[in-house]
């Protein structure tokens, strides 16, 4: 039973020991050498636009007669829409119950914001309810 014991003593010192060293320090972290300062960090590259914002830009460019690069994104968002209305119903339609993956894409232009919306396979389309 003492060689159980003395075992158990030499794991909870290890353990213990182990838990309360920190890390050494790299010897690849970067230094600054020059005496020039750091440029500022550069902006991101936005991302690139999904193919279901530049589908509901084109679609609102052509309805207004403009170019899609007079149309501004607003916004864009994954969203689950609660019905297969995908939150555009129309009155007297009947709608799939079941909660449905898509994108609420908000866009400009003109100074009018208009909403698109798409899921389940839908294409964008523009929601006016």
């Amino acid at each position: 039973m003492r060689g159980v014991t003395a075992l158990t003593a030499v794991a909870v010192l290890i353990l213990t020991g182990a838990c309360g060293t920190s890390p050494t320090p790299s010897s690849q972290e970067p230094t600054v050498t020059s005496e020039t300062p750091a440029s500022p960090p550069s902006s991101p590259t936005p991302a690139p636009e999904s193919e279901v914002v530049a589908q509901a830009r084109a679609d609102l460019a052509n309805r207004l007669g403009i170019e899609p690069a007079q149309v501004t994104v607003v916004s864009s968002a994954e969203i689950t829409w609660p019905d297969g209305s995908l939150g555009c119903p129309k009155p007297g339609m009947s709608y799939t119950q079941a909660l449905i993956e898509g994108t609420q894409t908000v866009l400009e232009a003109g100074g009018t914001r208009y909403a698109y919306h798409s899921g389940g396979g839908r294409q964008p389309f523009l929601c006016t309810s």
